[in-house]
């Protein structure tokens, strides 16, 4: 009965919708149409009240109508990102890449809409650990960008800001530090409080300028509520760089650097926030619950350490529980055959997780299967896994991140 009910209401409202549904001139600057809003965010509404197969299908339905409504290229390519959003989020990545490689065709003459395109597009393909294709897309986007700087006038800093610190983040993610610095240079001024400010917040978190970061990161949160979403052109973002996933991002960072910090306490409050957060937005079973639990088992970690206290069992059952929710692969799998997203994390969950069982006379011939599998799985340039497991004030020492939007440590 509910079955039914649901797809009646759906298809009344969406019918609905439809009929009000006028067409956005095609040009640089629009302001999207109020239903065609409205249908977007309906069907995220409807798609995420019950975090379900069907519930995302309803709200699939909603888009996918809306779409075949719409008369010119800004308003399909509109309706395109909302669809890759919620692709990505249930898993989907070919779909979403796909999704938004078809504004290609579109004719989308505004730019702002383009870069959100680029930005989703990219970080899809980082979460799946394709660089070099991100920083393509990346380079693509730019060289778009300086051909129409005269027509974009006063507005090419800020888009050319947000393309900028995308790069700067697949450097990042390449472990090359000192291209990322030349990325970011000179664009400060222009970064907004979204991915851009983010990746930046996390390439000065990750060279220990902690107290810029954590400046950033809290505007970051401050601001990004009293964004309109899909209503203004230069808020949009999509795929798993989505607003709430920039949110909920820049919240486990913060609690990651306040656990670097030495702050115990306000890193397990902005942990468990993200955590909450990440379950509403994806339930319970969701990869992503994994990783924000891999960061809180690392605070306790490195709480232990400094404290020389012991929580053992704390993090025995957080880096079980996380490496479970990540679906990590059988111990017994070669590395080469696991193909999984967010491999770096399992790898650091588990190479963690490894030291607990290595302590313990009885597991350490597990902790030492555990360990070599992580050494082989971990892939990061910037340092190894001991490295990344090294946290300690020594400014020498490096800092491990993990972004929650694009599911990478680096």
């Amino acid at each position: 009965m509910f079955n039914l009910l649901t797809k009646l209401s759906t298809r009344t409202r969406v019918h609905s919708l439809i009929r009000s549904c006028t067409t956005i001139p095609n040009h640089q600057h629009f302001n999207p149409n109020p239903v065609t809003l409205q249908m977007i965010d309906y069907a995220f509404t409807l798609s995420r009240s019950h975090n379900s197969d069907e519930s995302y299908g309803q709200g699939l339905l909603v888009l996918e109508q809306c779409e075949s409504n719409q008369h010119d290229g800004n308003s399909k390519g509109l309706v395109a990102l909302a669809i890759s959003t919620l692709l990505s989020q249930r898993g989907d990545y070919g779909g979403a890449i796909e999704k938004l490689n078809e504004l290609k065709d579109l004719n989308v003459s505004c730019f702002p809409l383009r870069v959100a395109a680029t930005e989703a597009l990219a970080g899809l393909h980082l979460e799946l650990e394709e660089d070099d294709t991100s920083s393509a897309i990346a380079d693509a986007c730019s060289k778009d960008l300086d051909a129409m700087k005269p027509e974009l006038g006063h507005e090419f800093g800020s888009l050319d800001a947000r393309v900028r610190a995308l790069k700067g983040l697949i450097e990042l993610c390449r472990g090359n530090v000192d291209s990322s610095l030349t990325c970011f240079k000179g664009v400060q001024n222009n970064l907004g409080a979204g991915n851009a400010a983010l990746s930046y917040a996390e390439f000065l978190h990750a060279t220990r300028d902690f107290s810029t970061a954590k400046k950033l990161y809290e505007n970051i949160i401050k601001r990004i509520p009293e964004t309109k979403g899909y209503s203004d052109p230069y808020n949009l973002a999509a795929g798993n760089m989505a607003r709430e996933d920039i949110l909920m991002a820049a919240t486990c960072a913060l609690g990651q650097l306040e656990s670097h910090m030495g702050n115990f306490d306000d890193a397990e409050k902005m942990l468990t926030r993200a955590l909450t957060m990440t379950e509403e937005r994806f339930g319970h079973h969701h990869p992503k619950i994994g990783m924000i639990l891999t960061c809180i088992a690392l605070m306790f970690r490195h709480k232990a350490t400094t404290e020389r206290s012991s929580s053992i069992i704390v993090q025995e059952g957080l880096y079980r529980r996380a490496l479970e929710i990540m679906k990590a692969p059988q111990l017994e799998t070669e590395v080469q055959q696991a193909k999984v997203c967010g491999k770096d994390i399992i790898a650091l969950a588990r190479g963690a997780y490894a030291e607990t069982l290595c302590v313990q006379q009885n597991r350490k011939a597990e902790g030492e299967q555990m360990k070599s599998w992580a050494d082989a799985a971990w892939k990061n340039k910037r340092h190894s896994l001991s490295e990344a497991l090294d946290i300690s004030s020594n400014s020498s020492s490096k800092i491990p991140i993990i972004d929650a939007r694009i599911s990478r440590a680096f």
